[in-house]
């Protein structure tokens, strides 16, 4: 053991005292970065003790700075979205629109009328405002707001089936991501499962014999993230209210994606659209507010009063209920679709509607503004997929930008993800592919910026 190369390895009280890492710090958590330093000099120790040299002073602090900036990536950031997936779950769902943002911060920054009746002075409804852009836009009469749809769902069934039955189709016991299944929201709630039919048909005659003086709802799932064709068969979202009311029981309709306008319109499949599903007599209707609809995460119920009403009224409704954030981005959204002016402001409808010949101008541009690399970049016909679990199968042509590797496509893909801000890529063929459908245009300047940077870094 060489004690001289054990004394040249420095204390963490001198390295964050170097400019470089104390601007680190300040960044992140104090007490995380000095432990990242010291686990960092542990390394070095173990390696003099094995009969190594201690590297160079610059060296160390380069590992310091380097763990630290891989510390900081944890945080939850902006990144550029070349996926091609619009709604893209890890990356967090739908993106919000520059109106909602701007609500977003106004409310965040100071105090809000959360809670308070600005003209009677007095305490107020939370998302009252908010509840009735949702009847309108939806024709319910009564609406709530929960902080996810899993929530909308448990909260539902757990006050109106708590220890009675839930008639629904065997076809419709899904699983989505995150391990969400609909039996075990089910059993959480307090209901219980009644399977009824087959996993690809389920008549109409099914639920009606299921039915008994226990029964408390008939359920609808949405398939999701999936998609069942051939011989396959279901009663349509009116039998089913009928069929429920006929025998004074509820019907429960959870359509996930949340759709608002036809997405035929943009070349995909149709979506159950809220309004419609209102018009056929559920009496509660359950949707997400970041995937199709292209708000903030939020878990929203529309329906009939009798219904809806006394959800709120459920002492679990408070610990489910969004914050003013939420609230904020809502129904700045929400009023877009009111005004017919949803396509023009709300991202997710913009690259729906963005045609693949403009995007691949913009990827012929971006790829010119980064420089040829030496040929490694090209253009490709590829698709954008919708993701989020909504319109499964359904997908939209584009133009990818794609880089030949040096090395391996892999070690390129996370050469970008250390950038800033991160780019997330796919990989196809062994080529690191960027759809600008998910890269807003302002992004471009940017993206092409680190596109010739990192392809430079990488020979």
């Amino acid at each position: 053991m060489n004690s001289d190369e054990f004394r040249k390895i420095p204390g963490v009280d001198r390295l964050i005292e170097e400019p470089e890492i104390k601007r680190r710090l300040k960044e992140t958590s104090h007490a995380a970065a000095v432990e990242t330093i010291r686990s960092m000099l542990t390394e070095v120790r173990v390696s003099v003790s094995e009969g190594g040299t201690c590297p160079e002073y610059e060296e160390i602090k380069a590992r310091a700075i380097a763990g630290l900036e891989e510390k900081m990536r944890g945080f939850t950031t902006s990144v550029i979205n070349a996926t091609g997936v619009m709604i893209h779950t890890n990356l967090g769902r739908a993106p919000l629109g520059g109106e909602a943002v701007e609500a977003v911060v106004k409310v965040a920054s100071g105090y809000s009328n959360l809670e308070y009746d600005v003209d009677a002075g007095a305490r107020g409804g939370r998302g009252a405002l908010c509840g009735e852009l949702l009847c309108e836009l939806s024709g319910a009469e009564d609406a709530a707001v929960v902080n996810n749809n899993a929530a909308a769902l448990f909260l539902a069934l757990s006050h109106h089936a708590k220890e009675r039955e839930v008639v629904i189709s065997r076809g419709e016991l899904i699983q989505i991501g995150g391990g969400f299944r609909i039996p075990d929201i089910l059993e959480s709630s307090g209901a219980r499962l009644r399977e009824v039919g087959t996993t690809n048909r389920t008549a109409i005659e099914d639920y009606v014999k299921a039915v008994n003086e226990n029964t408390a709802l008939i359920l609808r799932a949405h398939l999701s993230n999936f998609t069942m064709e051939g011989f396959v068969s279901s009663p349509s979202d009116a039998e089913l209210a009928a069929a429920a009311h006929d025998r004074g029981i509820l019907f429960v309709n959870d359509i996930g994606s949340g759709a608002v306008v036809d997405t035929a319109k943009f070349g995909l499949r149709s979506e159950p659209m809220v309004g419609r599903v209102v018009a056929d007599g559920a009496d509660i209707v359950c949707f997400s507010g970041d995937k199709l609809l292209g708000g903030p995460q939020a878990g929203i119920i529309v329906g009939k009063r009798s219904a809806v009403s006394p959800l709120k009224k459920n002492p679990v409704f408070r610990a489910l209920r969004p914050d003013r954030m939420t609230f904020a981005a809502l129904e700045r959204t929400l009023v877009h679709y009111l005004s017919n002016e949803a396509e023009e402001n709300v991202p997710l409808l913009k690259m729906m509607a963005m045609p693949a010949e403009s995007i691949k101008q913009r990827a012929e541009a971006v790829m010119q503004r980064a420089g040829t690399a030496e040929g490694r970049m090209r253009i490709v016909e590829a698709k954008s997929t919708v993701g989020g679990g909504s319109l499964p199968g359904s997908v939209l042509p584009t133009f990818l930008i794609a880089v030949r590797p040096a090395g391996s496509a892999d070690e390129l893909a996370a050469n970008f993800r250390k950038c800033d801000p991160p780019v997330i890529a796919r990989i196809i063929n062994d080529e690191v592919c960027f759809d600008l459908r998910t890269v807003p245009e302002e992004f471009d300047g940017k993206l092409a910026a680190l596109l010739g940077t990192v392809i430079q870094q990488s020979k």
